[in-house]
C-alpha cells in the first residue's frame, strides 16, 4: 500500500510539473521585455516560444518579432534573416516588406532594396515612405558617384570592438575629446537586456603633438556610474558638461535624462537632472548654444511628430531655470527619428535622421539658422560624410571644416566607431603650350603673365618642350586660388602676343586648368582677320562689319608696340585701276574706324589698296585667280570664290612704336 501512495504522489508532481510549464507563457514575457525595450532577452524569450508554439500565424508573428528585436539593436543583417523568415511563413502584415527593405539600403544593396519597396508599395499603396524610400536609394546611388570633397578615416586608437560614439571637443584647444563607449570595464558590471553588451559610459583621450590619441580611460565616477551614460556636450568655456544618464531597473531601459555638472578642480561635480518629461520617456543627446542659453535635444515624449524629435529649452539666468520644451517643429521633425543634434559656432543645426531622403539607417543633415531658435532648409550632408550605415554623432572644431563623426559603415574595428572628416583645401594649378600658328611648333622661351582679381600676380617661362606651369608657390600656397579669375597674357619676340582667362569661382572640386596659346609670327606674315563686308560698290561698313574690325582693335591693344599695314582685297571684277582705288577707300575706312571710334594711334596704323593683285589661295593650295574662277560652273561657287576675295588682312611693319600716352580707354572685347 505504501509503494502505492508514493507512485501516487510522483505521479501528482509530474502532473504539477507539466501544467506549470504548460502554463509559462513564453510569447507574453517576450512580448513583456520587448514593450520594455529589453530585446536581448525578449531574443531568447521569442525563441523559445517559438518551439513551443503550434498555430502557424503565431509563429510567423514570433519570427517577425525576432527581427524586430535585431533590428533595433541595430544588428541589420540578423533582422533581415528573420523578417525573411516571417515573410516565407506568411506573416500577414505587408510592414516586414518594408523593414527588409529599409535594412537592404542600410546595406547599400539598393537593387534589392528598390524591389521591396515596390513590393510594399503594391501591398500598402497610401504609404509614401515606400515612394521616399525608393528616391533615397536613387539618390544614394547619385551620391557615391559624386561625391563630395570631404575626407572620412577611421581612428583605431579610440575605437575598440564595441560601440563608440559621439565625440565631442572638452578642451578649449580642442586636443582632448569625450566619447561614449560599451567596450570592457564599463562603471556598470552588469550585462544590459537591451543591447546584451555592457553598460555604456564616457571615455576621453588627448591628443599629443604628434597628432597620436592616447588610450581612452573613464571619466570620474561622478560621471559615469552603473547605469548608462550616452551622448554629452560642453559648454564653450569647457567647465559645464551636459550628458545622457539612461537609468536601469532590473537590467532594462527606465528612461533617459540629461544631467549636467560643474568642473570642479579636474573632475566633474556631483551631476544634477534638468527637469524636462517623465522618467519614463526618453530625454537625451544634448547640444548647446554658444552663448549656454538654448539647450537642443532628442526626446520621444508627447507632443512631437514621430519617434524621436528634436526639442529645446532656453535658460532664465535671472531665475536659474530651464523653460518648458518647445518642439522644433515640422522644417526639423519627422516621422522617423531625429537625433544626436549638434549647433555650430556659425549657427548651423546638426543632426542625424531616419525620417528623410538618405543613405539608409541615420543620415546626417545639416539645417541653416532663420532666427533665435529656428533652422531651416534641411540639407542632406551626402557621401562620403553620410554611407549606406547609421551616421551621426557629428562635431565640428570651432571655425574649422573638420571634425568627428560616428558611423556604423565597413572599415572600423566593431559596431559603430569614431571617424574623423576633414575637407581638404580646393588645390588648383595651370599649365599649357605655346605653339607657332604657321608652322604648329613649340615656342620655348615665351613668356605667360598671371593677373588675379584677387591682387595676386605671377611669370612663368615655356620650357624646351614650349610647357608653362602654374602649381605650387611655396610649402603652403598656390598660384591658382579659390573663388578668383584670372587674366593671362603670352607673349614672345617677333610674335604678336596671346591672352587667355580662367576663373575658379563657384568650382566646388580641384582642377587642373590647360590651356593652349597659338602665337602669329608678326614681321612679313600676312595676317588674316574676322569677314569684313561692304555695301556693293562702296567703301562704307556695314555693322557687322564693325564687330569684325574689333577684333583687330583688341590685338593692337594687346600689343601696344606695333605698327600695322591694314589691306583691303577687291575681285577681278571691273578694272585693275578701279579696284585699286576702291580697296583704297576701304581700307582707309577701317583705319577711320580704328582711329576715330576706337582711339588707336594713326601713326600706328596704315591703309593699303590691294586691288585685285592678290588673290586668296584656298586650303587646298589652289589660287582662286581669274583664270580658275572662269572655271567654276556653279554660279554659288564662283559667286562664293570673289567673296573670299573681297578680304581685308594685315602686316605688321614693325614692332618698336613708343606709345605717347596711356592705352586708349576701353575694355579689350574677347
Amino acid at each position: 500500500m505504501k509503494i502505492y501512495r508514493i507512485i501516487g504522489v510522483l505521479a501528482l508532481l509530474m502532473v504539477l510539473s507539466f501544467t506549470a510549464n504548460a502554463q509559462k507563457n513564453y510569447k507574453l514575457e517576450a512580448d513583456v521585455a520587448f514593450s520594455g525595450s529589453k530585446y536581448y532577452k525578449a531574443i531568447e524569450m521569442y525563441k523559445k516560444a517559438y518551439t513551443k508554439e503550434s498555430k502557424a500565424s503565431v509563429k510567423a508573428e514570433i519570427l517577425f518579432q525576432i527581427g524586430e528585436c535585431h533590428n533595433r539593436k541595430n544588428e541589420g543583417k540578423e533582422a533581415a534573416v528573420w523578417y525573411s523568415k516571417s515573410i516565407k511563413a506568411m506573416y500577414e502584415d505587408p510592414i516586414a516588406l518594408f523593414h527588409l527593405a529599409e535594412i537592404y539600403r542600410a546595406q547599400g544593396k539598393y537593387e534589392e532594396a528598390i524591389a521591396h519597396y515596390k513590393k510594399y508599395k503594391a501591398a500598402k499603396p497610401t504609404d509614401k515612405r515606400a515612394d521616399m524610400g525608393i528616391k533615397s536609394c536613387e539618390s544614394a546611388v547619385e551620391w557615391k558617384d559624386n561625391p563630395t570633397r570631404t575626407v572620412v578615416n577611421p581612428m583605431p586608437l579610440l575605437n575598440s570592438e564595441d560601440y563608440d560614439f559621439s565625440p565631442v571637443y572638452a578642451d578649449k584647444k580642442n586636443q582632448s575629446i569625450y566619447f561614449t563607449s560599451t567596450r570592457q570595464g564599463a562603471a556598470g558590471a552588469e550585462v544590459s537586456d537591451v543591447t546584451g553588451m555592457n553598460f555604456s559610459d564616457i571615455y576621453t583621450s588627448k591628443r599629443d603633438k604628434k597628432g597620436k590619441w592616447s588610450e581612452p580611460t573613464l571619466l570620474n565616477e561622478t560621471v559615469n556610474s552603473p547605469a548608462s551614460e550616452g551622448a554629452s556636450c560642453l559648454n564653450k568655456k569647457k567647465n559645464t558638461i551636459y550628458f545622457t544618464r539612461c537609468g536601469v531597473e532590473e537590467k532594462g531601459v527606465m528612461g533617459c535624462s540629461i544631467m549636467w555638472a560643474k568642473k570642479a578642480g579636474q573632475k566633474w561635480g556631483q551631476p544634477e537632472a534638468i527637469p524636462i518629461a517623465a522618467d519614463t520617456f526618453t530625454v537625451g543627446h544634448p547640444a548647446i548654444s554658444g552663448d549656454d542659453l538654448t539647450l537642443v535635444f532628442a526626446s520621444n515624449m508627447p507632443g512631437g511628430l514621430g519617434g524621436k524629435d528634436l526639442w529645446y529649452i532656453t535658460y532664465n539666468k535671472k531665475a536659474k531655470v530651464w523653460s518648458e520644451a518647445t518642439n522644433l517643429g515640422a522644417d526639423i521633425n519627422t516621422a522617423g527619428d531625429d537625433m544626436f543634434p549638434f549647433i555650430r559656432d556659425n549657427g548651423e543645426l546638426y543632426f542625424s535622421s531616419n525620417g528623410r531622403i538618405g543613405m539608409g539607417g541615420l543620415d546626417i543633415y545639416k539645417a541653416t539658422s532663420t532666427g533665435v531658435n529656428q533652422w531651416s532648409a534641411v540639407e542632406n550632408l551626402q557621401y562620403p560624410l553620410n554611407s549606406q550605415a547609421h551616421d551621426f554623432g557629428i562635431v565640428f572644431e570651432p571655425n574649422q571644416e573638420r571634425g568627428f563623426l560616428t558611423t556604423g559603415r565597413d572599415g572600423g574595428k566593431g559596431g559603430d566607431d569614431l571617424w574623423e572628416f576633414y575637407v581638404p583645401p580646393k588645390v588648383f594649378s595651370l599649365e599649357g603650350v605655346v605653339k607657332d600658328v604657321v608652322t604648329g611648333e613649340i615656342i620655348a622661351n615665351a613668356s605667360i603673365k598671371l593677373i588675379g582679381t584677387d591682387g595676386s600676380s605671377a611669370e612663368a617661362t615655356t620650357d624646351a618642350e614650349g610647357r608653362f606651369f602654374f602649381k605650387e608657390n611655396g610649402p603652403d600656397t598656390r598660384y591658382i586660388n579659390e573663388e578668383t579669375s584670372y587674366n593671362l597674357v603670352v607673349s614672345k619676340k617677333d610674335y604678336l602676343n596671346a591672352k587667355g582667362n580662367e576663373t575658379t569661382i563657384d568650382l566646388e572640386v580641384s582642377k587642373n586648368f590647360f590651356h593652349e596659346y597659338v602665337l602669329q609670327p608678326v614681321i612679313g606674315e600676312v595676317i588674316k582677320l574676322p569677314l569684313i563686308e561692304y555695301e556693293y560698290n562702296k567703301a562704307d561698313l556695314r555693322p557687322n562689319s564693325k564687330d569684325s574690325l574689333n577684333y583687330l582693335y583688341n590685338i593692337m591693344i594687346d600689343n601696344p608696340t606695333i605698327v600695322i599695314q591694314l589691306r583691303s582685297h577687291t575681285d577681278f571684277r571691273g578694272s585693275a585701276s578701279y579696284n585699286q582705288k576702291l580697296s583704297q577707300r576701304r581700307a582707309q575706312s577701317c583705319v577711320d574706324y580704328l582711329v576715330k571710334e576706337k582711339g588707336i594711334d594713326a601713326a600706328r596704323i596704315k591703309a593699303k589698296g590691294m586691288g585685285e593683285a592678290e588673290p586668296i589661295k584656298g586650303a587646298d593650295g589652289v589660287v582662286l585667280d581669274e583664270k580658275f574662277i572662269k572655271t567654276l560652273k556653279n554660279k554659288a561657287d564662283v559667286e562664293a570664290a570673289h567673296q573670299r576675295n573681297r578680304r581685308t588682312d594685315f602686316k605688321v611693319l614693325n614692332s618698336d612704336y613708343v606709345p605717347k600716352t596711356a592705352a586708349p580707354e576701353g575694355t579689350p572685347e574677347n
